[in-house]
């Protein structure tokens, strides 16, 4: 089943979360915004309560968590309920799909990235944003799951992992952005958005079908 209670039950404190951490929110979007400079139309998977579709220009969000989906709506998303796992559209139907800080939610990582994949068109781009398990924050993260109510569950993935995945679904041309280089609650002004991976906790992916 998805891990979709907790954001169900605590949809206040997600998005309290972006009010009070705004320029390590901003430095994740702009990273995101490298690899998206031109989206065309886009599904963002695990769109979660609109905070990255509606900047980035994500026309199409999918959420298994209602009250993630009302708050999407009203932040200009068109909305679906569903899982990763199972995309409720028609083959090569987007140019874009996105997701963020959710990979580690899915139940199926690698039915997830093979379903973004079937719903997009050829030539289109598959964008992953998370914290890297690896990184500092990532293993913060790890260390503290059990106190805090969304990561308890979750099952957080190294960029090794994900390119695997990737690669075993079919992508290819891979691009990489990072940031977030400190605490988020230390950071009071954006961070910088570099290429590759292995320094910022947050890393973005670009990989082509």
């Amino acid at each position: 089943m998805p891990k979709s209670e907790p954001f169900e039950r605590y949809a206040d404190r997600y998005d309290d979360w972006f009010e009070a951490h705004p320029d390590a929110y901003r430095s994740e979007v702009e990273a995101l915004r490298r690899l998206l400079a031109q989206p065309g139309f886009g599904l963002e998977i695990g769109v979660g309560s609109g905070r990255f579709a509606s900047p980035l220009g994500i026309q199409v969000g999918i959420d298994p968590a209602n009250e993630m989906l009302g708050r999407a709506r009203d932040r200009g998303v068109d909305v679906v309920r569903g899982v990763a796992e199972a995309l409720p559209f028609p083959a090569e139907t987007f140019d874009t799909a996105l997701i963020v800080t959710t990979i580690c939610f899915v139940d199926d990582s690698s039915r997830t990235v093979a379903e973004a994949r079937r719903v997009l068109r050829p030539g289109g781009s598959l964008v992953i944003g998370y914290i890297d398990e690896d990184s500092p924050v990532g293993r913060r993260y790890r260390e503290e799951a059990a106190d805090n109510p969304f990561y308890r569950d979750a099952e957080f993935v190294s960029t090794g992992e994900l390119v695997d995945e990737l690669e075993a679904a079919g992508f290819a041309d891979f691009e990489f952005v990072q940031t977030i280089y400190r605490w988020p609650a230390d950071i009071d002004d954006p961070e910088p958005v570099d290429e590759g991976y292995g320094e910022g906790s947050f890393v973005g992916i670009e990989a082509v079908r």
